[in-house]
């Protein structure tokens, strides 16, 4: 396998404006892609990420202004970590105060854990050594601070076992370590977006999806030749078959609910997010599938305004 990690995490939002607002600004990702749910039009589709939108940077929001809050629970990505330098907690601490942002520990690391406008939980693991990986500031945050990409996500899952083995056996990953009801999955040799933790959560109710919860998680694949090996071992070991191959025109995707009833996808690194824009222009503009594009004018009507 010549990649192996996570690719993208996919959440649901509420008001266009104040997600925008919240992940460029207060977080200092860059806003990689402009678009629309490929599915229901009527609604943004904004991928925030580094300078490039790398595979493993990317989290993504569709806002729906009146979606119900969600509801945690058992079979559901319950959280999202990026990675700083460990010498930017205090700044971020600092920072994420308003959003009730908490110090604490996990698997020996140092975070601090935090909720978007819409409750997303999210987190910020303080990581030495990684200061001078590359990074991006449009001046909100200081280029010394800014965010470097997902460290790990964490699963609630009313059992562990069989999505375990899917991870090692499909994803390459493997089990690092235990902490109370915790296993860590390790992508060998991915420093970003290479963390799956595993929390065993039996007799939870079932997470209901809604505002302010993760609709899916994306994992990758190099190419279509590797992602259709990928579906190959689903089928023959999992017994677990996936959808048709989806082009969504940054990636190609597959997708299929693991065991505990998450929604995983599997996304090709190709062709990129500057298939359709330069990169020193992404995310400036409303871009549309070709499909689209003769709907260009009532979809731009129908879109919240952003300004």
């Amino acid at each position: 396998m010549s990649r192996s990690g996570i690719h993208h995490v996919t959440a649901i939002a509420g008001n266009a404006r104040r997600n925008l607002d919240f992940y460029t600004r207060t977080l200092g990702l860059r806003l990689v892609k402009k678009t629309v749910n490929f599915d229901d039009p009527g609604a943004y589709h904004f991928y925030y990420g580094d300078e490039a939108g790398s595979p493993g940077t990317i989290l993504t929001f569709f806002p729906w202004e009146h979606a119900s809050p969600g509801r945690a629970g058992a079979g559901e990505l319950q959280e999202t970590v990026f990675r700083i330098p460990q010498s930017s907690l205090g700044y971020w601490a600092t920072r994420l105060m308003a959003q009730g942002a908490e110090r604490g520990t996990r698997f020996g690391e140092t975070l601090l854990t935090f909720r978007d406008p819409d409750g997303l939980r999210l987190a910020l693991v303080g990581l030495p050594g990684i200061e001078a990986e590359p990074a991006w500031s449009n001046g909100d945050v200081p280029v010394e601070h800014a965010i470097r990409g997902f460290h790990s996500v964490s699963l609630m899952l009313e059992k562990t076992e069989a999505t375990g083995a899917i991870l090692s056996d499909v994803f390459g990953f493997r089990e690092m370590a235990r902490e109370g009801d915790t296993i860590r999955y390790l992508a060998e040799g991915t420093a970003i977006g290479g963390i799956v933790d595993l929390r065993a959560v039996g007799g939870f109710l079932p997470a209901r999806l809604g505002r302010g919860s993760v609709h899916h998680l994306a994992f990758r694949a190099a190419d279509d030749a590797e992602e259709m090996e990928m579906a190959r071992k689903l089928a023959d070991h999992h017994g677990l078959r996936t959808t048709e191959q989806k082009n969504r025109d940054y990636f190609r995707s597959i997708y299929f609910r693991e065991p505990g009833h998450v929604l995983f996808e599997i996304a090709t690194d190709i062709p990129g997010f500057d298939v359709d824009e330069p990169a020193e222009a992404l995310g400036t503009a409303l871009k549309l599938p070709a499909f689209l594009e003769r709907h260009r004018a009532e979809i731009e009507a129908a879109l919240p305004a952003l300004a």
